[in-house]
């Protein structure tokens, strides 16, 4: 059934609008109209919509750019577990659940979804059909369909979003001041140097005096950054677009993802955060039904990091072969001991999903700590860069300054 956006006017002359489910049109306005709306602006977002919209021209919809929020999603999961926990068939869950969530492109998404699985579909296939549900979001879906535990699936599947987002946002709010006062300091010296210095240099070369080696190398950048901005701009752009066309070849990408892993502070926080990542889904697919071969299939892309997913590729091939999954992965060199550890303990035990959802809380705690102490030690350090770019345009300017002065006395 479509689903509807109006705009209106209610019978105490107050604007309001909002969404509504209907068959065609004319259903919406004589619906709205017993609500007692006076319609204003009516217009279609289910799939049906979307369907006719591919036979007009083309033209720029910013709904289809905007992404759906991880927190958006997991609030939907939690709620969509909630309805058919309580007894709701799938096909009204799903109706249900377009006039709850508040995202205008995720109830676009899921009331083209409940449409699919009207006609038939199986959940996990229409999920399928949309970019927004990552191929584990279906694969778990998909197990829980045939396990008939779909509820419980999803509420794991709930959890697993909501501690992403967590995750996500400590690591954003932590990093939010140190990006600000790197930005605050490079406007401060192309300030300094593209407006305040260009002044002084013209008192400077009225005095027709020597001057030091590093002011004239200060002064040679301002030039520089003055009258030549748009070629550095233009090396700029090229470098970057160079950096991507590399970085998208196979060897290019593995290349830099093994430097991502070996640089000083960042990659230690990298590799944790990638084996957070890792831990936690690979345990949420096990606890979901889905076999270990799949899991580690789908896991490796959670790691961003071709090194770490070709170790995941190398483990999942051993367990095909009869062999467990600790050994190859400590042979890689990229999985640290805990996490071997962890993973062969609870093989042996039968608790490898508890086992590695306790690696994953232990490395979003280290996430945590780690990004925080690099944040403690980033805001001293970029106050005293600032401090003394500042200061050293003020010395290459003044010093000379102050010589000819003296020398004139």
């Amino acid at each position: 059934m479509p689903v509807y956006t109006y705009k209106g006017v209610s019978e105490a002359g107050k604007a309001i609008r909002g969404f509504v489910d209907a068959e065609s049109d004319r259903s919406a306005r004589a619906k709205l109209r017993r609500d007692g709306v006076f319609l204003t602006e009516l217009a279609a977002t289910s799939a049906g919509a979307a369907r006719r919209e591919d036979t007009s021209p083309r033209r720029l919809s910013f709904e289809v750019l905007r992404r759906v929020g991880g927190t958006d999603l997991a609030i939907a999961t939690r709620q969509l577990a909630t309805l058919i926990g309580a007894g709701i068939p799938l096909v009204e869950a799903l109706g249900a659940l377009t006039e709850q969530v508040e995202s205008t492109r995720l109830k676009s998404v899921i009331a083209r979804v409940r449409d699919r699985v009207n006609e038939g579909a199986a959940l996990a296939d229409a999920l399928s059909e949309t970019p927004v549900f990552s191929g584990l979001y279906v694969s778990m879906v998909r197990a829980g369909e045939a396990g008939g535990a779909l509820e419980q699936v999803l509420e794991r599947l709930a959890d697993y979003l909501e501690s992403q987002v967590r995750t996500r946002n400590k690591v954003v709010s932590i990093t939010i001041y140190p990006a600000i006062m790197f930005a605050v300091a490079i406007c401060v010296v192309l300030a300094l140097v593209t407006v305040v210095l260009p002044q002084i240099t013209q008192l400077l070369d009225s005095l027709n005096q020597p001057l030091p080696i590093y002011t004239r190398a200060i002064i040679g950048l301002s030039n520089l950054l003055r009258e030549f901005w748009w070629a550095l701009l233009g090396v700029f752009a090229v470098a970057v677009a160079g950096f991507r066309v590399a970085v998208r070849t196979e060897q290019g990408r593995r290349s830099f993802d093994a430097f991502k892993l070996r640089m000083p502070l960042f990659g230690k926080v990298l590799r944790q955060l990638a084996l957070a990542r890792f831990t936690r889904t690979l345990s949420t697919l096990l606890s979901g039904g889905i076999p270990i071969v799949k899991a580690l299939e789908i896991s490796k892309h959670v790691t961003n990091n071709t090194v770490l997913g070709e170790a995941v590729d190398r483990a999942r091939e051993a367990i095909i072969e009869g062999a467990s999954i600790a050994a190859p992965l400590r042979r890689s060199g990229h999985f640290p001991p805990l996490v071997t550890h962890m993973v062969d303990v609870g093989e042996r035990s039968g608790e490898l999903e508890a086992m590695l959802s306790k690696v994953a809380d232990t490395y979003d705690e280290q996430v945590e700590n780690s990004v925080g102490r690099m944040t403690a030690l980033l805001e001293p350090l970029l106050i005293l860069i600032m401090v003394g770019l500042v200061l050293g345009i003020i010395l290459a300017t003044l010093v000379p300054l102050l010589e000819i002065t003296s020398a004139i006395q």
